[in-house]
């Protein structure tokens, strides 16, 4: 590997992901000049439909403009973090966002830790117990997770845990700290049913795969220890699917978000997604949507960057391609 390639294939996955934000940004803002009726009365929202209002409305979102125009406009306001105003409330929509976005981010890093710690342990049992009972029993498990709606385990865990129990609070986000982690355990829960599923089905693969090579079996022979043999041969060769997984895991929390934080009632993006589409406040809806877009995109970035850290030997790849 050579740094030249190694360039190239950073500079390559950045230009990629830049071009792909452009598209969407461009989708993003053709879903008001793409839905029915007046853009004034959808940027009006619930507003009184008064002849001042509606000039202001077209004033402030230059609505007189081309469109092209006006997307380019919207765009380079967005490069400089400027999301235009909420028609309901006049704030930022960068403020709004920010507001909101801590609650998901941490509902998000919990849940991917819960993932990882049992989605990875659980899927090298099954690899390495291939066609046995722990196997069978895993697998079980995984395709009941994945199969499970987060909303719908939202609910049987509130009714449980919250309602039966009275062990973890059902809604809300607390005030910080100790008390913020008790009100996100449920939901994070709730959001890493499906992604343990993934999680497992993509380390039991990788761990079948690399069992049955022919180094594996070599050093089994030579008397490696196994615990040795488990880390240092069979999970470090298997840490590729693991990162896809995880990669997965983390772009699948953001837009599983929106129904979980509405169940919970959580303070996210998610649950202002939703109230801003109740509401029809489209400047939110765009400002959030692509901020979650953008997310998913820097989330898909770093994994290809771990990619080239655990196995240098693909930005050789990336490059003769």
């Amino acid at each position: 590997m050579t740094l030249r390639s190694t360039l190239r294939y950073v500079l390559g996955r950045l230009g990629g992901a830049a071009i792909l934000l452009v598209v969407y940004s461009f989708g993003i803002y053709s879903l008001l000049a793409l839905a029915p009726g007046d853009p004034v009365r959808l940027l009006l929202g619930n507003l009184p439909a008064t002849p001042e209002t509606m000039d202001a409305i077209r004033v402030r979102y230059n609505l007189d403009d081309p469109f092209f125009v006006q997307y380019w406009n919207w765009l380079t306001d967005a490069l400089h973090l400027d999301l235009g105003q909420s028609v309901l409330t006049g704030q930022d929509v960068s403020s709004a966002i920010l507001e909101r976005a801590g609650v998901t981010v941490q509902l998000g890093l919990l849940t991917f830790l819960i993932t990882m710690a049992l989605g990875i342990p659980l899927g090298m049992v099954a690899g390495l117990r291939r066609g046995r009972f722990a196997d069978r029993v895993v697998s079980q498990l995984a395709m009941f997770s994945v199969s499970a709606p987060s909303f719908a385990v939202g609910i049987l865990l509130i009714i449980v845990f919250a309602g039966q129990l009275n062990w973890l609070p059902s809604i809300g986000a607390g005030e910080g700290g100790a008390d913020r982690l008790r009100h996100l355990i449920l939901p994070a829960v709730a959001l890493s049913t499906a992604t343990i599923a993934l999680v497992v089905r993509y380390t039991r693969t990788a761990v079948i795969e690399v069992a049955g090579q022919d180094y594996i079996i070599a050093a089994r022979a030579r008397g490696v220890k196994p615990s040795r043999l488990l880390f240092n041969y069979v999970l470090r060769n298997s840490l590729v699917p693991v990162i896809t997984a995880a990669g997965v895991v983390l772009s699948f929390v953001m837009v599983g978000a929106v129904v979980v934080e509405a169940t919970f009632a959580l303070p996210g993006l998610g649950s202002l997604l939703v109230s801003a589409v109740q509401q029809k406040d489209l400047p939110i809806v765009q400002g959030v949507t692509l901020v979650i877009a953008a997310a998913v995109f820097l989330i898909n970035l770093v994994t290809d960057l771990a990619y080239l850290a655990v196995d240098p030997r693909i930005a050789v790849d990336g490059a003769s391609r």
